[in-house]
């Protein structure tokens, strides 16, 4: 990185982060990207795992913003952070060099802004079926598409896993990387031979908990 943008908070964007402290939440988190490489982060989130001199992903918010100089917003998953968070990023000049300002919301934020889906449209051969919210069992992410259950049928949706945790009812827990369960269709929670968390349903099916979502499950079913 370039010595002349290595510069303190306040000489980088003091216009900015007054601006973005009348508006934002407390626990929001501010990046600056200028030329691929992160020159500032503020976190307000403990789960953010982002540093000052960090290349810049192509594919993340930061990135986006640089290569079209446009306003680009999208929900976050895994990559950097432990739960989705909803982000926000802006083209901006620093010393005259397009630069990226990105903000990261909670995910409460979001929540609150969107109402939980009521149903969900799913693909099955060459039909589209909505199907009430409460009747799917469990959601999956597999081979770079998401499904959905009930009562043992299998759905198409175009809606990621990411974005539907944010906008399912209470009852869906996430329990690993690829699968969202609605706990009412929970049996039992139990270890198999490597001591792992499994979660079986009442039609049978048996899904994997992963060591990250293990606590979210605990403190949903009190166990």
């Amino acid at each position: 990185m370039n010595n002349e943008y290595n510069l303190s908070p306040k000489d980088i964007s003091q216009q900015f982060i007054t601006i973005l402290k009348d508006w934002i939440p407390s626990n929001s988190s501010i990046a600056i990207a200028v030329q691929n490489t992160y020159i500032y982060f503020h976190s307000g989130h403990q789960s953010i795992h982002l540093e000052v001199g960090q290349p810049v992903q192509p594919d993340s918010i930061a990135g986006k913003v640089l290569h079209s100089k446009k306003r680009t917003d999208a929900i976050l998953d895994n990559s950097l952070f432990d739960i989705p968070y909803y982000g926000i990023g802006y083209p901006i000049h620093i010393q005259d060099v397009p630069a990226a300002l990105v903000v990261v919301l909670p995910s409460t934020f979001s929540v609150q802004k969107l109402d939980p889906y009521q149903f969900l449209t799913g693909k099955q051969d060459e039909d589209w079926n909505p199907v009430a919210i409460e009747k799917i069992s469990h959601i999956e992410s597999l081979q770079k598409k998401t499904w959905f259950y009930v009562e043992g049928e299998q759905f198409k949706t175009s809606i990621t896993l990411k974005e539907l945790q944010m906008r399912l009812p209470s009852f869906f827990i996430r329990i690993h990387r690829s699968y969202i369960v609605n706990i009412h269709f929970i049996k039992k929670m139990s270890r198999d031979l490597t001591s792992n968390f499994i979660v079986t349903l009442k039609d049978g099916s048996e899904l994997p908990v992963s060591q990250s979502y293990i606590n979210t499950l605990r403190n949903a079913l009190e166990f």
